[in-house]
């Protein structure tokens, strides 16, 4: 019995773990698209996040430049377990093509953040950290 309590006590606490920045929480990748020419065209966020539990996430974030919303739908992948890597966990994919007019915000911004939701009512917002800032901030402007 006091193993069950405790899988179950772990599994709630890793789901509704808390942390510093986007990055601490999930794996992250942030990718741009670029014209013949070299100038940006596009941008695009994927989010990859580990549950215990069967939440999904909702097709929509907002972006945070510098405290100023961008409503953002986004398409996601949920992958059950025995399917993913970790027998018991689920996986999520969130895909966020940014709208172009964001691009130049997100390049002057000094600080960006995201707010995305699970099917179950929890939603997460968190901040980039400063080395994810730059790191965006670099392929933009590259």
């Amino acid at each position: 019995m006091l193993v069950g309590v405790f899988g179950l006590s772990y599994t709630w606490h890793y789901d509704h773990r808390s942390a510093d920045s986007l990055s601490d929480y999930a794996t992250i990748e942030f990718n741009v698209s670029r014209d013949g020419d070299g100038f940006v065209e596009g941008a695009v966020l994927s989010i990859w996040d580990y549950r215990y539990d069967k939440a999904e996430f909702l097709p929509k974030i907002i972006l945070f430049t510098d405290g100023a919303p961008w409503d953002i739908r986004a398409m996601t992948k949920h992958t059950p377990p025995p399917m993913s890597g970790d027998r018991f966990k689920s996986e999520n994919k969130l895909f966020i093509e940014f709208p172009k007019a964001s691009l130049k915000t997100i390049l002057s911004a000094d600080s960006i953040r995201i707010r995305f939701y699970y099917d179950n009512g929890q939603s997460i917002d968190l901040p980039l950290n400063e080395k994810d800032l730059a790191v965006w901030k670099r392929k933009l402007r590259w």
